[in-house]
Formats: structure tokens, sequence, C-alpha cells
């Protein structure tokens, strides 16, 4: 039930964000710096990157050690911008099929 009501909240906040990240330039900087300072800070690496809608680059940065996660989109026009971030993040076996809840 967590990894639906997740995957539903990712996706709904995805759709609000993709239609403010250009009249919103707030949360958006240039990749190199954005990139630089998850690493810094959080030690955040990339963990999955994906192509969205009208060529945006979906990522996610995760750390293990910290436990925090990112997901920036990056825009045709070079800008990264900040989607969500959060803290307990998990690795997940992208083989392994869900068995119901999680352990």
């Amino acid at each position: 039930m967590q990894h639906l009501l997740f995957a539903l909240s990712l996706g709904f906040g995805i759709l609000v964000f993709q239609s403010q990240a250009h009249s919103n330039p707030i949360n958006c900087a240039e990749r190199n710096n954005v990139i630089a300072s998850l690493g810094e800070k959080y030690g955040e690496t990339r963990r999955s990157v994906g192509l969205g809608q009208n060529n945006r680059v979906v990522e996610l940065y995760a750390s293990e050690t910290t436990g925090t996660w990112t997901i920036l989109l990056t825009l045709p026009d070079g800008r990264t911008c900040l989607m969500a971030a959060g803290d307990a993040f998990q690795a997940t076996n992208p083989t392994a099929q869900p068995t119901g809840e999680p352990t």
C-alpha cells in the first residue's frame, strides 16, 4: 500500500511541478552546481534516470548513508530543477516482484 501511495503522490507531484517549472525558476539552477551540491551536502549520487515528457530528463539522486533522496528535472534549455526531496531512502531489488507490504 505504501508503494502505491508513494507512486501516486510522485506522479501527482511531477504533473504539478512540470507545469510550474517554467513559471517558477526559483527551484532551478545550473546542472553542475545542483549535482555538486547534492554530493557535497548530502552524499547523494545518481541512482536512476529516465526521459520524461517534452525531452525532460528525470533523475533520482540518493544516499544510503544519509538516507536522503532528491528528484531532479532537467529541462531542454539546460536548467535543472528540484522536484522533490526527502528522507528514509531505501534501495530496492529491480528484479524482485512486489509481494505485498514492504519489509
